[in-house]
């Protein structure tokens, strides 16, 4: 089937193959603790070192959210936030951050409720790279997954520590970006990743597919980023920044926290 070529994405893991690091990806929330807020976070993060950002749809039952997560994205519905404030968000990185890929992460129940045909049409001219639904299995790939990869978005898929090898072709089908590794069994900052386990499993996954593979769940640390980055092509931080804006950080101490976390995968600080 037709999978995105090259683009923003592919570059970007094709440039940081080259240089011989692991992608740091930051996950936020839209939306959270406001609009203009998450809007500011989420333009100072490629600043920061993140090189690809994920922007989280807010929505009312994030079933494989942990209670960080789920806490931001109730703050982002009671703040207003909606899909369509989720593709502004997206349209201001862009605008300032031309080459930085977008990846929308969240569930499937907006994206019906918007429309299949409307919603890749507008996430595409907000300039959105890929999108990761975490409810929708690969035998509902017709749903979202192919009119996305033939919209030119990618559809990247969760694999997980009870993914086996026979589970495992369906996942990796169709496909593309990169895969995202799920660290742990359960929600998301239930537990603390460990570059031992995490290991063997991203060995797994990459001798059935060329893709980038990128771990996340449970990374919360600077030294944690580091550990995982010595074995996967890219560590997601989730939880451990959205927990930071839900605490009232502002935006300046957020963004300083992602530059630790950028440090840590780059493996530039012992400690911070």
């Amino acid at each position: 089937m037709t999978q995105p070529a090259e683009t923003r994405l592919t570059r970007r893991f094709s440039k940081l193959k080259a240089e011989k690091r692991a992608a740091f990806v930051a996950y936020i929330m839209a939306g959270d603790p406001d609009h203009e807020t998450a809007i500011e976070i989420a333009c100072g993060l490629p600043e920061s070192g993140v090189d690809v950002i994920e922007l989280g749809l807010p929505f009312t039952d994030p079933m494989a959210d942990g209670p960080a997560i789920q806490a931001a994205a109730m703050r982002s519905l009671a703040a207003g936030g909606t899909l369509a404030r989720t593709l502004e968000t997206a349209r201001a990185v862009r605008a300032r951050h031309p080459d930085t890929p977008i990846i929308l992460m969240g569930y499937y129940n907006p994206i019906y409720s918007r429309g299949v045909e409307r919603f890749l049409a507008e996430a595409g001219e907000a300039g959105v790279d890929g999108m990761i639904v975490v409810d929708l299995p690969p035998e509902e790939d017709e749903e979202l997954c192919l009119p996305a990869n033939a919209a030119g978005l990618h559809f990247i898929r969760l694999a997980t520590p009870t993914t086996d090898d026979a589970r495992l072709p369906a996942v990796l089908n169709n496909t593309s970006g990169f895969v995202y590794y799920v660290s742990i069994t359960g929600i998301t900052g239930a537990a603390e990743a460990s570059a031992e386990a995490v290991a063997p499993e991203v060995a797994r996954i990459k001798r059935a597919t060329n893709l980038p593979v990128c771990v996340g769940f449970g990374v919360r640390t600077p030294e944690g980023a580091r550990a995982i980055a010595a074995v996967a092509d890219g560590v997601v931080v989730g939880s451990a920044i959205v927990s930071r804006i839900g605490a009232g950080d502002s935006p300046r101490k957020v963004l300083e926290f992602v530059r630790s976390l950028a440090a840590g995968v780059r493996g530039e600080a012992e400690h911070v």
